[in-house]
């Protein structure tokens, strides 16, 4: 078994594919391209700065920054340093600056970080105090890349310590071996079929598994092109991900639901671009909308996209990253299962369709060398086919657990099996994921899966996708019952208005009103620093009577 430094260089000599750097991750917004082994020679001599800084072998390296060839020539410096990269996310959706800062420094202290690297628009943000580690400006480092040091080669020492999204006071760090990250990414190239041929566009942030791992790991440590652009770019003009996917000509993209979503939008405004090339439009990070995915595929038709190029994947960050894979070139399969079965019973029973059924996205067979099975969540019994339990995970690219928090590592790894919290079945060795556990509402004997709720309030005119987050609260007798609270877009109808047609919506696909619907200020919905919704925040805020109201 190698290691993430010597895979890279392995990839970098091979040939001259690289990284292009788009939108305002490159210098005066004009594409920067390198290759893989410019991009080596940059990362050896930062390599020599850290050196000199006093980082050694094992310490902890913790990264502040946008998108940028600084940021990725960084972290890369840090495996030449024989240290283990932190990413920090950086304020996408801030609640306020003081909470921003606050979840900054505890997974610093966390992570007992030797240095901070950091953008120098970022550093403020820090609020440097006596006794935290010293501080060096991502522009200023440089140095004689033949004065490198090799680190010594070691399979377990920790690559990558991935923060885990939750609470500011209490961040888990996922420990990720040199070892568990080279395994996924075989994985990966073998369950893709990616080679040097291909061509990625990824706008991911660097500070989440799937952008860092999936999107930059892969192709760096593979030796196939990668076009790199900010995730505020995206946000700003969902438009620019498919003019880049046309431009570089590109075969392989990744990214959450909403972000399909928001590129089916888009691609109903343009002309004059080919997606012909664009085989793997992986889905995952967050639960997965077939009529999102079916939306995207029918906008882009006209423009040359492949159907058969939606590619629906199971992951997450104790796995290192990849989970399950469908087979490439076939697209997406759905499991259309009874809502009342599987709610009341937990058992994914199938039918053809109609007004009591539920579309469930299949997420493809196991990757290699990865176990999966399906079993009761309070008593650990093992489930069988179409029977809904906890999802628990065993093979070599699994975390071995969370840094300095041994508590929740035996919590989480049950006899050698990761418990992932997810509630889903086995189809034909198909993984088929439902909702998370902790998420569940119970109303009058139903286990209703939020998802279900947003996704019906979402398709009302005048509320935002992927900013609805719905939950269960108890009454005044007692009962618990379904709250939701959305964010509308702005110039829209009436509150009430819209609030009477988000109810009926409800109604009209899960049979159940909710008791409260609340609409609160666009970009005021807790969210994690990959964008995935905090309901259990929300509700917290709910009860507290901390939202903040359109």
């Amino acid at each position: 078994m190698t290691t993430v430094l010597s895979r890279i260089e392995s990839a970098a000599e091979a040939n001259d594919s690289g990284i292009t750097f788009l939108g305002s991750a490159a210098a005066d917004r004009q594409a920067e391209r390198l290759s893989w082994m410019q991009l080596l020679d940059d990362a050896r001599g930062v390599a020599v700065s850290l050196q000199a800084l006093g980082v050694e072998p094992g310490d902890r390296v913790a990264i502040l920054g946008p998108t940028s060839r600084p940021l990725v020539t960084a972290i890369q410096a840090t495996w030449h340093a024989g240290a283990t990269v932190v990413c920090l996310p950086l304020p996408m959706r801030l609640g306020s600056i003081e909470a921003f800062t606050s979840q900054t420094r505890a997974r610093i202290a966390n992570a007992d970080a030797k240095i901070v690297l950091v953008d120098p628009e970022l550093e403020p943000f820090l609020a440097i105090e006596p006794g935290d580690p010293p501080v060096a400006r991502l522009h200023e480092l440089a140095g004689d890349a033949s004065r490198w040091e090799r680190p010594p080669e070691d399979p377990d020492a920790l690559a990558i310590l991935q923060f885990t999204s939750g609470s500011t006071d209490d961040p888990k760090g996922v420990m990720l071996p040199h070892r568990c990250i080279v395994e996924n990414i075989e994985a990966i190239c073998e369950g893709t079929r990616l080679g040097p041929g291909d061509v990625g566009v990824s706008w991911l942030p660097l500070y989440h598994d799937m952008g860092l791992i999936g999107m930059l790991m892969v192709p760096m440590l593979s030796g196939f092109d990668l076009a790199l652009a900010p995730p505020q770019d995206f946000l700003a003009a969902p438009a620019d991900w498919m003019r880049w996917m046309s431009e570089q000509r590109a075969t392989l993209a990744c990214g959450p639901n909403f972000a399909y979503a928001l590129a089916a939008r888009a691609l109903g405004r343009l002309a004059g671009i080919d997606l012909s090339r664009w085989r793997i439009a992986l889905n995952g990070a967050e639960p997965i909308d077939p009529g999102a995915v079916e939306s995207f595929l029918e906008t882009g038709g006209p423009h040359g996209l492949d159907p058969k190029a939606a590619f629906c994947v199971y992951g997450m960050a104790e796995a290192t990253l990849a989970i399950s894979f469908p087979e490439p070139g076939t697209g997406m399969a759905v499991d259309t299962v009874d809502r009342m079965t599987l709610e009341h019973e937990r058992y994914a029973a199938p039918v053809t369709g109609g007004d009591g059924a539920r579309r469930l996205a299949l997420l493809g067979q196991p990757l290699r060398n990865f176990e999966v099975r399906v079993c009761d969540p309070d008593t650990g019994a093992i489930r069988g086919a179409r029977e809904v339990g906890e999802i628990e995970l065993r093979g070599p690219s699994i975390t071995p657990g969370y840094w300095r928090r041994e508590d929740v590592t035996r919590a989480t790894l049950r006899d050698g099996w990761l418990r992932t919290g997810d509630l889903g079945y086995l189809v034909d060795e198909e993984i088929v994921v439902c909702g998370r556990i902790k998420d569940v509402i119970i109303v009058g004997g139903r286990n209703v899966f939020p998802e279900e709720i947003e996704r019906a309030a979402a398709a009302v005119e005048g509320v935002r996708p992927g900013n609805v987050i719905a939950f269960g609260a108890e009454g005044s007798r007692g009962k618990e019952g379904i709250v939701v609270v959305a964010e509308a877009r702005a110039g829209t109808q009436q509150p009430n208005t819209l609030r009477d047609e988000v109810v009926n919506r409800i109604v009209d696909v899960v049979g159940i009103p909710p008791r409260e619907v609340i609409f609160v200020q666009p970009g005021s919905l807790p969210k994690t620093s990959s964008g995935k919704l905090q309901r259990s925040l929300c509700r917290t805020q709910y009860l507290e009577d901390a939202l903040s109201p359109a």
